[in-house]
């Protein structure tokens, strides 16, 4: 399809394309009396045309016009196809991330469920997972975390993050806060991962019976505790930096005997996080 200039007696014949017939409606319901038409494309198809009429036969569009028409149609080209790829882009990393949603394990005397949806802004469609997952000692790991970034990139690097945490949870049995001062300086070295966020918990068996929990934060929004009576409260003092900021830094570990009926909330920041709000008033929400 190439560019060309037009007007009623144009399309005054049989018409020969399923575009002819467009047009000859167009001029009939417009009432256009002359047109400059000029194609959309995409790298190996014709995506569409431009279409710019007049009434005033007595104006009519001239071959110049067809320069700056032309241009038009090769950026909405551009945009069109960057458009499509994005899309797709976002399609896999959305993909990935459901592909490695857990089953959840199964412990006797605790529920676990979990939520995901997917982000209906485009920015946050990426870095995002959770993780539960059995110990050889009986404990059970928890995690929730956020890699800096989004889209495919930030899809991949969650996987490598997820992976290796896993690993090392398993192979260490030691308190969480060590897990992740070890993950975060073999971060740089092994990942492509630049920064991230992430609670890891490690739900274990008390000596007086029950369940305690034994977690570390780097840099996330903290867990919510919802106690027997109703009452609620942020898992925030042990709070630590971003992975991916200062590797050699000691971490910080709370611990908290969770009676029974009690519920922990893991959460990732797009629950909170509002445009018109500071996420401090989204805690608080």
């Amino acid at each position: 399809m190439s560019s060309a200039l037009a007007g009623p007696k144009t399309y005054a014949g049989p018409a020969d394309s399923a575009v002819a017939v467009a047009q000859r409606k167009l001029f009939a319901v417009t009432g256009i009396e002359t047109a400059a038409i000029a194609p959309v494309k995409g790298p190996s198809e014709v995506l569409g045309a431009i279409t710019l009429g007049r009434t005033a036969a007595e104006e009519p569009f001239m071959p110049a016009d067809l320069d700056l028409l032309e241009n038009i149609g090769r950026r909405i080209g551009i945009a069109l196809e960057n458009a499509r790829h994005y899309q797709r882009q976002r399609q896999v990393a959305a993909t990935m991330q459901r592909y490695l949603l857990p089953q959840l394990p199964q412990l006797t005397g605790v529920e676990m469920t979990a939520r995901y949806i997917p982000a209906p802004d485009a920015s946050h469609v990426g870095g995002d997972w959770y993780d539960a997952f059995p110990l050889p000692n009986g404990d059970t790991a928890l995690v929730v975390g956020d890699v800096v970034g989004h889209d495919l990139e930030a899809a991949a690097g969650m996987a490598q993050l997820r992976n290796m945490l896993r690993a090392y949870t398993w192979a260490q049995d030691g308190p969480p806060h060590h897990t992740v001062q070890r993950l975060d300086q073999a971060m740089g070295h092994i990942t492509d991962v630049s920064m991230a966020t992430m609670v890891l918990a490690r739900l274990e068996t008390a000596p007086s019976g029950g369940r305690a929990l034994n977690w570390t934060n780097a840099g996330h929004p903290p867990p919510l505790l919802l106690d027997p009576a109703g009452r609620t409260r942020f898992l925030g003092d042990s709070k630590g930096i971003l992975l991916g900021t200062c590797g050699t830094r000691p971490r910080p570990q709370g611990h908290v005997h969770l009676h029974p009926g009690t519920t922990i909330l893991f959460y990732t920041d797009v629950l909170i996080e509002s445009r018109r709000q500071p996420m401090d008033a989204g805690l608080q929400r």
